[in-house]
């Protein structure tokens, strides 16, 4: 009896041992069988993406890497624009070994897409959704007509046009700081110093916020969105992060998760603090009196038929959104106009002149044709692309079963020269 007694209290006992061993067993059981649905999971869907790809002829694919290494170099334009010489209507993309994608070059194939109501994609959209929720990006279906109905009114150009002015403050800063710059005699990078002036310009008008981002560098919340907006890029292109738990427990991960953290912090702080400033302007012309109104104020004070308002997850997803939107894809059309001017200096004098004789010394914008129709022009064979997750369709009498994911190559589809 005492020996048995002993067994059982004795810590290092060989009940305890056993089971501790069995724990482990177990563990790794289960472990391996997560690992082994996981493996069969990812083999039907590329053996399903393999079936619809026979259809449209590609590029040469490494069968783990798949296009990355051709998409992560210097020559990642010229990579494209020669896929789309050699398959000038669709061919596919591979992101990795199980996430391919459907890339369009063609405008009609493109029509054939955007002409239908299907739902996004949240292949890659599933990435943002830590940082930014679900705001008007990631929504699909009634809410996200619920969304953009409460917001429309912030984009009335009543409520931009007093904003003018703060951007173009915003702009001088960045001006004074190429003036600078130039006297160094080397090249500049661009795309940063305007992402920078976007983003001030979106912090004073959207939300009344002074950032001087622009000239103080160690902005802890500015420096969080940029590091974010890279490391969703990053993410894209390492196919091991798309898995959800394997990122989570990376480095990146942890650094994403302690950065997606400091934002909130900061959203949530402007939200609240906005609140206490709205309590006794509970109507927008009451505020409208006192001072501009602003996007923040906007989402705070709308209402639905049902006189609802948004949800204090739902506005610090919209903010979130916006903030991330606003500025990315603003500094890269702005960047992409700016190259396009160098291209064609003759274009750019016209410009240049059409300003100079329209606004003078003053600071109103008003309309200018020559200018806007350039400005759109720039825009169409360097926008962003477009992804969207689609229903089953037929493109030129081919059907996809399921697609996940298509993207739309802007580059390439106004560079068709037919439609030149």
């Amino acid at each position: 009896m005492k020996s048995v007694l002993e067994t059982v209290m004795n810590p290092s006992g060989a009940w305890l041992n056993g089971a501790v061993s069995q724990m482990f067993h177990l563990t790794a059981v289960v472990c391996l069988a997560c690992v082994v649905l996981k493996a069969i999971q990812l083999y039907r869907r590329k053996q399903k993406l393999l079936k619809i790809f026979k259809s449209f002829p590609g590029p040469p694919t490494h069968w783990l890497y798949g296009h990355l290494q051709m998409l992560q170099q210097e020559d990642e334009l010229d990579n494209t624009a020669s896929w789309a010489e050699q398959y000038p209507h669709c061919h596919p993309v591979w992101f990795g070994g199980f996430l391919g994608f459907l890339c369009i070059n063609h405008p009609e194939y493109a029509k054939a897409v955007y002409s239908r109501g299907d739902p996004k994609s949240l292949v890659t959209y599933s990435f943002l959704v830590p940082w930014i929720g679900q705001g008007l990006l990631i929504l699909n279906g009634p809410k996200w007509f619920q969304h953009r109905r409460l917001l429309t009114p912030g984009f009335h150009y009543d409520i931009l046009k007093p904003y003018v002015t703060m951007m173009a403050d915003s702009v001088h800063v960045m001006l004074d700081k190429w003036e600078q710059l130039i006297t160094q005699d080397k090249s500049v990078e661009l795309f940063e110093h305007v992402s920078l002036m976007t983003l001030d310009s979106i912090m004073k008008s959207a939300f009344s916020y002074q950032s001087n981002c622009q000239t103080d560098s160690d902005n802890l919340y500015i420096q969080t969105v940029m590091d974010l907006s890279l490391m969703v890029y990053q993410r894209i292109q390492t196919p091991l992060h798309h898995n959800h738990l394997i990122y989570w427990l990376s480095s990146q991960g942890r650094r994403f998760r302690k950065a997606c953290k400091l934002a909130h912090h900061h959203t949530d702080k402007v939200i609240r603090e906005r609140k206490e400033s709205l309590k006794d302007e509970q109507k927008l012309e009451k505020i409208q009196k006192r001072r501009h109104l602003d996007f923040l104020d906007i989402l705070l004070s709308a209402k639905d038929e049902n006189g609802a308002g948004l949800s204090d997850e739902d506005l610090r997803a919209e903010v979130d959104t916006f903030m991330f939107e606003g500025h990315d894809t603003t500094a890269s059309g702005i960047s992409w106009l700016l190259y396009c001017m160098a291209l064609h200096p003759e274009h750019q004098q016209r410009c240049r002149e059409e300003i100079k004789e329209i606004l003078a010394d003053r600071d109103t914008v008003q309309w200018l044709p020559s200018f806007t129709e350039y400005l759109w022009s720039s825009q169409k064979p360097h926008s962003l692309a477009r992804s969207r997750g689609l229903r089953p369709f037929e493109i030129l009498t081919r059907e996809l079963s399921w697609m996940p994911f298509l993207r739309f190559s802007a580059v390439c589809s106004w560079t068709q020269v037919e439609y030149i």
